[in-house]
């Protein structure tokens, strides 16, 4: 399966903009509001986007964060886990040492009790004392189809940690740098998911960020050999999060592609077009959380694979 039904979402109680990852998130910004404002928003916008998203039939389990760790990247909780249809789930090293604090254990507790079934907990954590990191599915896009991990390499997606991951879970990786315009230099994007999107049938993706021609050519290769349609967005597109978008499943099996209202509204009907054959495009206004956080829509969802129990 490339897409699920349930999905894993943190609600925030001290969302704000977060210094420590703002020095490479290039798509944070700050807002002249007080953190108890900018947290009220983030959490009326995250309760608008979970009725949208419960409406159209997916299986939401909703998380509260915790006061008292402090944790204002919380409602991103696709950078410190995934859920595997194997059983297996896997806890990554984050860049930021106030997002490691959003890892909670207790969490694995609670889908058990929803009736799903964890075999085995890889954790490559360890691998933050040496300064190396891979957040999760901000860093890899899979491709669970064609037993593929795209990965845009960068301060948060380390390239031996990469390989490891993709050793662990037999899939083949494929490694580029995707960059951004940043006060007149390209500098590394700081995840893979903001510059590129894989569903069943299809890929968004970034083409101009690929600066390496033969990097560029391997990344369509393997898209087009696996059966993709292409929808290249631009680099202003992919700074509305047009990149951010997650294909999930509703009621009875209805293919439904979720990204944010400013995603939806920077698409070209050309684009819009493709992308509705085969999902409906389901959005909702993020701005506060896109403004502060720097993430959109996929960030906010973490897929849970994992199986029933019996």
């Amino acid at each position: 399966m490339q897409i699920t039904n349930t999905i894993l979402m943190i609600r925030p109680v001290q969302f704000r903009m977060n210094e420590q990852t703002a020095v490479n998130n290039f798509f944070q910004e700050d807002l002249d509001l007080r953190n108890s404002q900018i947290n009220q928003r983030a959490q009326e916008e995250f309760d608008a986007f979970v009725k949208i998203l419960r409406e159209a039939g997916v299986n939401v389990i909703v998380v509260e964060d915790r006061l008292e760790t402090d944790t204002p990247d919380s409602i991103f909780p696709n950078n410190w886990v995934s859920f595997h249809q194997n059983g297996t789930v896997a806890i990554y090293p984050m860049y930021a040492e106030n997002r490691r604090k959003e890892r909670r254990m207790d969490i694995f507790d609670l889908l058990e009790e929803q009736g799903f079934e964890i075999k085995q907990i890889i954790d490559y954590t360890a691998a933050e004392e040496e300064g190396v990191f891979l957040e999760a599915t901000g860093s890899i896009l899979m491709d669970r189809i064609h037993q593929k991990a795209y990965c845009a390499l960068s301060d948060r997606a380390d390239e031996e940690l990469f390989i490891e991951f993709c050793e662990d879970f037999e899939v083949t990786p494929v490694i580029f740098t995707a960059n951004q315009s940043v006060d007149g230099k390209r500098l590394p994007i700081y995840h893979t998911n903001v510059m590129m999107c894989l569903g069943e049938d299809f890929a968004v993706i970034c083409l101009d960020s690929i600066d390496d021609k033969k990097e560029r050519k391997n990344v369509l290769d393997h898209l087009r050999m696996d059966g993709k349609k292409v929808v290249d967005i631009t680099e202003a597109q992919m700074h509305q999060f047009a990149g951010n978008m997650l294909q999930v499943l509703g009621k009875d099996e209805e293919r439904l592609l979720v990204m944010s209202q400013a995603a939806y509204e920077s698409l070209r009907p050309d684009q819009l077009s493709v992308l509705e054959k085969g999902s409906r495009i389901v959005y909702s206004p993020l701005t506060t959380i896109e403004t502060c956080g720097g993430g959109s829509a996929r960030c906010m969802m973490a897929e849970v694979f994992l199986p029933r129990q019996d």
